[in-house]
C-alpha cells in the first residue's frame, strides 16, 4: 500500500512552495500525494476572481491542470485532490485521517489578504490539533527541498523523544545529517543528566537506523530563539519539534512553543504531536 501525503492548497504561492517541498518527500519516499481545498467564507479574491458560485468548478480546473503538471514527476506514483466545506484546520486533520497519510504538508501564510487565515489560530490549531506529523513553511520561505540538515531540539520531557521515528524516516530519505540539540535551560542536576541521557538515546537510534548525525549542547532561557539561531548558522532545512514543550519564563512570555516556531521560523518545521499512551523505550 502507497504512502500518502496530505498537503493543503489555497494557489497561493505559498501554498504552491509547500506542494514542491512534499513533492520533493513523495518522490524519496515513493508516496502519493493528496491535495486539499477547503471551501470557506474568507477565499482570497486576489486568488480567485470568479462568482463564489463558480469558485469550486475554477478550483477543479486548477487541480486538473496541477496534475497534469506534476504527475509525471512523481513516477508513477499517483497525485489527486479532494475539495471540502468548512474549518480548515478540521477539514485537513479529517482528511489526513480518511486518507491514512502518513504526512501534512501545508503553508502558513497565503496570499496578502489571506494571512490571517493561515497563521496565528489557524496555523496554530493545525499543529496542536493533528495527531499526525505535520510539516508547516512559512510564506516567502526560499529554501531547498533537499533536506541535507535536520535540527532536533531535546528538552526534558519525556515525549521530546516520540520525534525519533519521523525524523529518522526523513532523514534516511534524503541521507541528512540531524543535529541533536540538547538545550539546558536549568542548572538542576537531575534535569541536566535527563537531558544528556535523552540525547545518548537518539543517538543510538540513529546508530541502529544508519542515519548520520551530530551533538550539540547549548544553555538557553529562550529554546525557540536558540533552536531557530542554530537552525539558520547550519542551513539547515527542517527543524523536528514536539508540540509540547517544557516552559519557562521566556516561552511562557512569548506564547506556546510550537506556535512560536510555526509563526516564526524561515525554516520548515515539522511537529509531533505526543501520544500519552506511547512511550519510547530507546
Amino acid at each position: 500500500m502507497s504512502k500518502k501525503i496530505l498537503v493543503g492548497v489555497d494557489f497561493s504561492d505559498c501554498s504552491i512552495n509547500a506542494l514542491e517541498h512534499a513533492m520533493t518527500i513523495a518522490v524519496k519516499a515513493k508516496a502519493s500525494i493528496t491535495m486539499l481545498w477547503v471551501n470557506h467564507l474568507d477565499y482570497s479574491k486576489e486568488i480567485f476572481s470568479v462568482e463564489p458560485k463558480e469558485i469550486e468548478i475554477e478550483v477543479k480546473r486548477r487541480f486538473e491542470e496541477m496534475i497534469t503538471n506534476y504527475k509525471p514527476r512523481l513516477y508513477g506514483h499517483g497525485i489527486d485532490y479532494v475539495i471540502r466545506k468548512g474549518k480548515v484546520y478540521k477539514e485537513i486533520c479529517d482528511v489526513a485521517k480518511e486518507i491514512d497519510a502518513f504526512l501534512i504538508v501545508t503553508g502558513t501564510h497565503g496570499s496578502s489578504g489571506f494571512e490571517e487565515f493561515w497563521i496565528g489560530s489557524n496555523a496554530n490549531r493545525m499543529v496542536s490539533s493533528s495527531k499526525l506529523p505535520i510539516i508547516t513553511i512559512r510564506g516567502g520561505v526560499d529554501i531547498g527541498t533537499d533536506l541535507k540538515r535536520i535540527v532536533m531540539p531535546f528538552d526534558s520531557t519525556k515525549v521530546t523523544r516520540q520525534k525519533l521515528p519521523i525524523t529518522s524516516l526523513l532523514a534516511k530519505y534524503f541521507n541528512s545529517e540531524v543535529h541533536i540539540l540538547g538545550l539546558f535551560t536549568s542548572s538542576l542536576d537531575d534535569i541536566r543528566y535527563r537531558i544528556r541521557n535523552y540525547t545518548i538515546q537518539a543517538e543510538d537510534y540513529f546508530k541502529e537506523n544508519g542515519v548520520r548525525y551530530k551533538t550539540v549542547f547549548l544553555e538557553t532561557d529562550n529554546i525557540t530563539k536558540v533552536t531557530l539561531d542554530y537552525a539558520k548558522k547550519i542551513d539547515a532545512n527542517l527543524i523536528s519539534i514536539m508540540t509540547e514543550q517544557e516552559t519557562s519564563t521566556a516561552n511562557l512570555w512569548l506564547g506556546p512553543y510550537a506556535a512560536q516556531m510555526v509563526n516564526h521560523s524561515p525554516i520548515p518545521v515539522l511537529s509531533v504531536h505526543p501520544d500519552k499512551y506511547k512511550f519510547y523505550n530507546g
